[in-house]
Formats: structure tokens, sequence, C-alpha cells
């Protein structure tokens, strides 16, 4: 730890921790889910400044591509150690400088492990202590490791004897390359938390990694055990190949992996088979290996296809309860579709409401969602006209977005006010019912309120609101409207003047309402303000006029 950062312990009772990037900013949030995180009651720094020279933060973006560079290195490493030991292929010449290049770019790697920091998982604090890191790294095995897959030991033999060994003792310390394998499996860690990737065909690719490795693997080692052999012709592949081993190395090669695909999948043509007891004895230490592998292979596969599917069956199974549910109540059938309408556009639209998702979120970042998507609607909408900006702030923090289906009741008439909706979408149509009829009385569109009435008149809603077609509501809840209006006096009045301006505009509507009483004003207990006089509204309780058609049927 540098000293800096322990002045600054020493003068909070809080640690540091240090924030993921060198430059102090979190440029791209997909990736904070492989970043080192904080124990509760550390406080994040603003950068690195603490770290002492020449100190490398593990999670730092630069560094994280090397490691991803390294990655491509070990799969050509993994890949050519086998190979060469299989097909006594030792590295020479242009083969011999590819392995060489890789094997730089590893000792390279060794040398900045020293400067690489790591994070105490006692204290949560990031150890930039050179002495620290160094002996870290080498008492563990991963040193000893790191060293022996690096080392070029055929080429050092040439430098030390003159002459290249044609033994296979150094094809087989090149196995010792395998230990580099670990990077991969670390790699496709940090993939599947990457929001940026798309996680089935992450897991996808990794399972067929495996899949691909295991079947080169065996077949260079079946390979090797018929060329081993004292007597070629009787091996699996000297029935089929005479001579093979003055045959193309990349017709043996494909006969190898054709073996290895046929045995993996358990299809067995008989046209190559174990023809010794050596043979035999890999092909059922081969096909064990397998059964474990066919698990592994399928389990993933299994479990990505229900991944995808897992959403689809649950809405299967919410549809069938609904069904009988309603058939075991005797529900009517335009009730029971549009149960099923409402239950369908829920699981539709769930990945745009996401509702489960953001309440994990903090208050601050849901109201500043809800800002973005519904403010300009509240402004637009005539009630809230000319209000302050703190009131459509918390009228707009608080409002919950809904989908409805067409044909389907928002509201029915004579219900309790508990809410009242601002149209964001869609459209809807105003009906009343009266002697058992229903009359159509106007229709509503983007940024239009309905049920408004019923709540500012404290009165059960004098209409039913149907849809017409998809559309997308706010709701405003009744008792939170009351508590944000009744401290703010002066939005108050500029809501009933709103509310009174809209309805001389609309006043036939209010012939389907009654809202007098004795002849006098009915009070807007919602607002806990009372009309003293009512000479904004006509006078129309004991006249009703006559509903309008509907233009649509």
């Amino acid at each position: 730890m540098s000293r800096t950062a322990m002045a600054d312990i020493g003068s909070s009772p809080l640690p540091l921790l240090f924030r993921r990037r060198s430059s102090g900013e979190i440029r791209n949030l997909a990736t904070v889910s492989s970043s080192i995180l904080p124990a509760f009651g550390t406080v994040v720094d603003d950068g690195y400044s603490h770290l002492k020279k020449y100190v490398i933060v593990p999670y730092d973006q630069r560094y994280r591509w090397w490691q991803t560079f390294l990655v491509v290195l070990v799969l050509y490493s993994a890949w050519a150690s086998v190979f060469e030991l299989a097909f006594n292929k030792t590295a020479r010449g242009p083969l011999l400088i590819v392995d060489l290049v890789v094997d730089v770019f590893f000792a390279i790697d060794i040398v900045l492990t020293f400067f690489v920091a790591y994070l105490d998982k006692s204290t949560y604090l990031l150890v930039d202590d050179h002495k620290k890191i160094a002996l870290r790294y080498v008492i563990r095995v991963w040193f000893f490791m790191d060293i022996t897959s690096t080392l070029p030991y055929q080429f050092i033999f040439r430098i030390f004897t003159g002459a290249w060994h044609d033994g296979e003792i150094f094809s087989f310390l090149n196995l010792l390359r395998l230990w580099r394998l670990w990077r991969v499996s670390e790699f496709f860690k940090r993939l599947e938390k990457d929001t940026r990737f798309s996680y089935f065909w992450t897991r996808l690719l990794k399972l067929l990694g495996v899949i691909v490795f295991a079947v080169h693997s065996a077949g260079c080692f079946y390979y090797w055990l018929a060329r081993h052999h004292k007597t070629p012709a009787n091996t699996w592949i000297g029935t089929a190949i005479e001579d093979f081993k003055h045959r193309s190395v990349w017709l043996c090669y494909t006969y190898s992996i054709y073996w290895s695909i046929v045995t993996l999948t358990t299809v067995g043509y008989g046209d190559l088979h174990a023809v010794n007891t050596g043979e035999k004895i890999f092909n059922m230490i081969y096909m064990l290996f397998n059964i474990g592998l066919t698990a592994y292979t399928i389990g993933n596969m299994t479990n990505l296809v229900v991944h995808a599917a897992v959403r689809t069956f649950a809405m299967r199974d919410a549809l069938n309860e609904l069904l009988r549910y309603a058939s075991k109540n005797r529900l009517p059938e335009g009730l029971r579709e549009q149960m099923m309408a409402h239950m369908q556009l829920k699981f539709k639209t769930a990945e745009l409401q996401q509702e489960e998702v953001l309440q994990d979120l903090p208050k601050a970042i849901r109201s500043s969602i809800a800002q973005h998507l519904f403010r300009r609607t509240v402004e637009k909408s005539y009630l809230f006209n000319g209000v302050s900006e703190d009131l459509v702030s918390q009228l707009v923090s608080d409002m919950k977005a809904e989908y409805f289906p067409p044909k389907v009741e928002i509201i029915l008439q004579n219900e309790i006010p508990t809410d009242f909706y601002i149209l964001v979408s869609g459209a809807v149509d105003l009906l009343t019912y009266k002697n058992g009829t229903e009359q159509f009385l106007s229709k509503l569109g983007a940024a239009d309120m309905a049920g408004e009435i019923g709540v500012i008149f404290n009165i059960p809603q004098p209409f039913t609101v149907r849809t017409k077609r998809l559309s997308q509501v706010v709701r405003i809840s009744h008792h939170h409207f009351k508590q944000m209006i009744q401290p703010q006096s002066e939005d108050g009045k500029i809501i009933i003047a709103n509310f009174m301006k809209h309805f001389n505009k609309n006043h036939s509507l209010l012939g389907h309402v009654e809202w007098y009483k004795d002849d006098r004003p009915k009070p807007i207990n919602v607002l806990n303000i009372s009309l003293s006089t009512c000479e904004a509204f006509p006078r129309q309780k004991h006249r009703t006029l006559p509903a309008k058609k509907n233009p649509d049927g």
C-alpha cells in the first residue's frame, strides 16, 4: 500500500478502494461486472493517484487487452504442443521462430506480473508494494508453472550442445504449455459476465472450443500410440494406410480427427477400430471421458435452450391458469378474451416496463427514468398547464406506466376513484350507460386525461373508459395526488382553473355528471379547496344533452 494511501487511511476511519479505470471514469458501464468490488463501508477513490510508480492495476483496460492477446497465443500453443508430440514435429525452422516469439510474449507477461497490484481480501485494499507483490507471486505454484511452460527447451539444448535433439523428451516438456489454458477459462468467465456480449453465443463458443480441443488431443494421442507400436501394420491406422509413417502428416492427422469425432459421437462405423491392447485401453479411457463430455455438452445446450424459452413457458403457464380460473367460475367469453389479451400484453411489454428490475434501483435513478420518459406528456396535459416545475417533477416521479390491449376497460363507470390516467399513446373512448344502453361521448388521444373528474370531485367515476387500440398510459394515484397538491395552494388553484377552463370548452360532458347539491357547488375535497362560486360552470343539473354517435362504431 502506498504511503499516501496510508496517510489518508490514518486521517479517515474508512479505507480507500481505487476505481476501475486509470482515467477515473467508467466509460462503459457494461464492464462494471468484471471489476473488483469494494466491501460495504469502503470509500471509492477518484483514480489511481495513490499507487506507486510502475504498478499495474489488474482491472485496467490496457492490461485486459494484453490478457486477451495472450489468450490467442494460448490457443495456438495448446494446439501446437499436442500436434508436435503426436507427429514428431519438433519445432524447427519457421515453426521454431513462431514458438520462440510466443514464448517471448509469455516471458514478458511473467515480468509484468511482478508489477500487477492485487486486492487484499482481508482489507479490500489494492496492495501496490513491489516486495509484497513479488513475494506473493514467487511462493505460489503459478510462478513455477509459468516458468516451466515458457522455457524453450529445444532451443536451449541447441545453444549448449550445438546440435538438435531428435528425441521426444522435448515434445513431452512442451506439453507443460497446456498449463496456460487457465487463461482461456478466466477469459470466458469475464465474457459471460460482460453484458456487451451475448451470453448464449459466449457459452456456445466456449462449449465448441472444449469439444474441438478434446477431439484434437484424443486424435493426436491415438496416432502417437500407433506410431510407437512395434508392428506398425498391427495398428488402427496401419490397417487402413500402408506404411503410414512415411505418408503425409495431414493425411494421418485427418484420419486421427475422423476417428476421434466418430468415437466421440458414438457413431462407430467400424472402418477404424482398436487392433492391439494399448489401443483398446486408450479407447476405453477415451469413451469413459466422452460420457462426461457428452453430459457436459447436453447439460449446457439444454441450459441455453431452456434459458431462451423460460419466458415462453411462464407465459403459457399463466395463460393456462387464467383459462382454468375462467372455466371454473363460468366467466363470460368477452371477459375471458380481455383477461387473455391483458396477460399476453403483460409478457410482451415486460422488457419495456421491467418493474421488477426498476424496483431494485435507487429512487433517484427511477425518478430520472420517469422524468425522461413521461415529463413531456405530463406538461402537455391540460390539467397541469402552468403549474410549478417542482410539482411536475413530483407527479412524474410517482407515476406508473401501464399497457392496455384494444377493447379493454381502463375505468368502469361508478367505480371508486383511486387513480386517474394520462394517455401516452393510443386512443380510448369515453362511454356512459343509461337505462342499460351504452352511449359514446368522446374520443381521447395522446396527452389527454381520463378519470380526473371522479378524482377531483371525489365522486364515483362518471364514465367508462375503453381502449380503441393498444394504448400506453401513466397512472397517478388519488392518494399521492392529494398529498402533493394540499401543501401547494397556488398550484392547486392553477389546476382548478385549468379544470374549469377545459370543461367550459367541453361542457357537454357535464350533462352526465351530478356535481350540484342543493344548488351549491360541490366541494373539491381531493384538493382541499372549495369553490365559492360556480359561475365558470354552466348549470346543467336538470339538463341532459343527447349523446354523440360514435364515428368509429
